[in-house]
Formats: structure tokens, sequence, C-alpha cells
């Protein structure tokens, strides 16, 4: 088959990766695979791994981009890809609009994710337009039944994301040379239990809290050291000013180590002894949750979204009720020091491979 996915650009970010992985598989199953988007610095290893990528500025939330929709038409007509996918709500009026335009017998089947817990208005709606809908949790699904009830539930699939177990699994670790940088760089981590915070700096991923648990478990547990890996957007250098002075303010200098944005976060999670999730919003999946667990390492996190879906089926003990900081430590003071591997039912339930077959699925079911 051919398929043709769409998004705004190709960057980082969660719904960039899966267009990524999944284009990936299409290609080593034999089909043929397409990626339309504005382009980004993941473009050259798309088209090095066998995709064709089609670009327009279809990111652009603007009235203005609608003079896009006939060069979509025109694209469509030429391409006559077998699926279109859809991923993100600005391109994916413009492709709506398009695929609307062309004769029903002559149309792509059309599919939508809904990748997050979107603002609710007639702008979000067209991801619930697909012929089949992917939901990326049950917690979405629920959103979308709740906040889109003319929705048939008959066409939501529920797709959880999935992590690569070649790449994730317990018995993976650091190269020697990361290894040797890493505690060059950081001897304050020396005979430390390290319980890292993963996300980017902004207020809802939960960071207070972080200091607010690192505080109260360093009276009792002096060996941990909290580590923060993620850098703020220019907007939220001010964020980062105001926690490094409440760490200040708190005495936590010697406690806790901002590592900024890194491009290495298995290693880092590796690394690591414990992750945390304590976003503020739930999360619509939380992938860096699910890595975590496949790496073999405990998670302790707030039990809302998508991440209390992981937790439930992969490891419940790590579930904590959002908000309750106490509640964290309590479970936390239990981990420190030991060590487990990942539940032998982590592999069918969360894997990339599951993911992929399972679109491919939706893919062929409407064809």
């Amino acid at each position: 088959m051919k398929v043709l996915q769409v998004l705004p650009e190709l960057n980082s970010g969660g719904v960039e990766r899966g267009t990524v992985e999944l284009a990936q598989f299409l290609v080593k199953e034999g089909h043929e695979s397409l990626v339309l988007s504005n382009g980004g610095r993941q473009v050259a290893q798309l088209e090095a791994e066998g995709t064709r990528h089609l670009t327009l500025p279809v990111h652009k939330k603007s009235f203005f981009s609608l003079r896009y929709v006939s060069q979509l038409v025109s694209l469509l007509k030429k391409e006559k890809p077998d699926i279109l996918h859809l991923r993100s709500r600005a391109p994916a009026w413009l492709c709506y609009l398009a695929w609307k335009k062309l004769p029903k017998n002559n149309r792509p089947r059309l599919v939508t994710t809904v990748h997050g817990f979107y603002s609710v208005n007639f702008y979000s709606a067209v991801m619930t337009k697909g012929e089949q809908v992917i939901c990326v949790s049950n917690s979405v699904k629920e959103y979308v039944l709740k906040n889109y009830p003319k929705t048939p539930a008959e066409k939501l699939a529920v797709i959880h994301r999935g992590v690569d177990t070649d790449l994730y699994q317990p018995s993976y670790q650091p190269d020697d040379a990361w290894i040797k940088e890493w505690t060059n760089n950081h001897p304050q981590f020396e005979n430390k239990t390290l319980l890292l915070l993963p996300g980017r700096i902004t207020r809802w991923k939960g960071h207070e809290d972080f200091l607010k648990i690192i505080k109260q478990l360093s009276a009792t547990h002096p060996q941990i050291h909290g580590v923060i890996a993620g850098g703020p957007s220019p907007r939220k250098e001010a964020y980062l000013t105001e926690l490094k002075e409440k760490i200040t303010t708190q005495g936590l200098q010697n406690d806790i180590t901002f590592l900024g944005h890194r491009s290495d976060l298995r290693d880092v999670m590796a690394a690591c002894d414990l992750t945390l999730s304590l976003s503020k919003d739930p999360e619509a999946f939380g992938r860096v949750s699910l890595e975590a667990l496949a790496l073999g390492k405990p998670v302790v996190a707030y039990s809302h979204g998508g991440v209390a879906e992981q937790l439930e089926a992969l490891y419940p003990a790590g579930k904590v009720t959002p908000d309750n900081t106490s509640e964290a430590v309590s479970k936390l003071s239990k981990l420190v020091g030991k060590t487990r591997s990942t539940p032998p039912d982590f592999v069918p339930e969360f894997t990339l491979a599951r993911m992929n077959q399972a679109i491919l699925s939706v893919y062929q079911e409407l064809l």
C-alpha cells in the first residue's frame, strides 16, 4: 500500500518520532511511505531509510494557509495514496478540506491520530474526522468520547505508543566513553542514588514538586541526589531562574543537578536509579516513563492519563495520587537502594513492534 503521513514539521517531539518510526516500519514491510511536512532536521534520516518527503508549509496556524488546499488536492490526485494519515490539527484541516474535494470513489482512506488532550473546540474537532481515529491511550479515547460525543465509538482504536525493546532493555549500559565523561563531569554523583526527573523546564511538568520530594527524602536518605534532564524554551528561561532561586532558598544546591537538554536521554536514564513523572496535568501517553520501565528502572509517577495506564499494566507499585508529594516520598523511601527488572508482561503490550503492527492493521481493515 501507499501511505502518506502528514504533520507540521520534522524536528523533535513524540509525534515526529512516531511518524519516523512508522515510516521506517512501512518501508521494511515493503509498502510505499510518504511524509508531508514543512521539513526539519529528521528529514535526512527519513529519506535515508527509504521514505519520500514532500515539503509544504502546512505547519502554520493561519487563515492564509487555506491557500495550500488546492495544492494538496493536486498532490493527492498525483500521488494517489491508499492511506492519508493526519497527525496534527493545522495540517489536518488543510488535508481534510482537500480530501473532501476529491470524488468519494477516488479518495484515500482517512486516518487521524489524537496525540493529546487538545483544547475542546471546533479547531480540535478535525482530529475526530478520520474514518478511523487512533487514540494513543485509553485516557485519550475517554477524552474524545466525552468532548466529541458525536464521534462513533466503533471508529476509535486505542493503540498505545511503544518503545523499541532492542534499544531499551534492562541489560542496556552506556558505553565506556560515555560513562567516563558522565563521571568526570558530575563528581557529585559518586556513591549517590540518582532520582531523575526528565522533561522540558515548564511549570506543568512538576519541577517544584520534585524539589519538595528531594527536600523531604534527603532528610532520611542523605545518599539521594536529584537530577533534572531537560532545558527550557526561550520563553521559560524566567521559570528556570525561579527554580534555581528556590533551590538556593531551600538549601538544595548540593542535592540537585540540572543537566539541560539531552539528546542522550537513554544513557542518562540508564545511569540513574529511579525515574519520576510528576506532570501536573495528565500526559496523553508519556513515552519517557515507558522507556525507563523498559530499561528496568522503577518509575514513581502521578497516576493519571497515559502514565497511569502504563503503571497499572507494568509497575503498579509506582502509582502515586496526583500532587501528593508525601505519598511519593513514602514510595521512594521503599525503593532507594533496591533494584528490579522489567516485568515479563512488558513486551507484548507497549512495544514499538506491536504499535506499528496495530497501525498497519487499521490501514488494512480500512482498505
